[in-house]
């Protein structure tokens, strides 16, 4: 079977070249790993059951904290703002 194989070149960066010939497996070829690495989907259901309970618990918690943070300052920013 014959296959007819386009080439392209490319610029990337030297710190991504090294970034993707680390990623590169024995006798694969860099196009193969560009398509491994991007072509992967990632669903959220494969994270399921990674963090325990309480750590997910401790992550909320410090969303959380962090918006309302976030929310205070903005309202302080408007409030300032309106002052203004």
């Amino acid at each position: 079977m014959f296959t007819c194989m386009v080439t392209k070149t490319i610029t990337i960066t030297e710190s991504s070249y090294h970034l993707l010939k680390n990623m590169k497996k024995e006798n694969e070829s860099f196009s193969e790993t560009i398509e491994r690495v991007v072509a992967k989907k990632i669903n959220l259901s494969d994270f399921s059951g990674v963090l325990s309970k309480d750590s997910a618990k401790k992550i909320e918690d410090e969303i959380r904290k962090s918006r309302i943070k976030s929310s205070n300052r903005i309202n302080k920013l408007m409030r300032q703002t309106n002052d203004s």
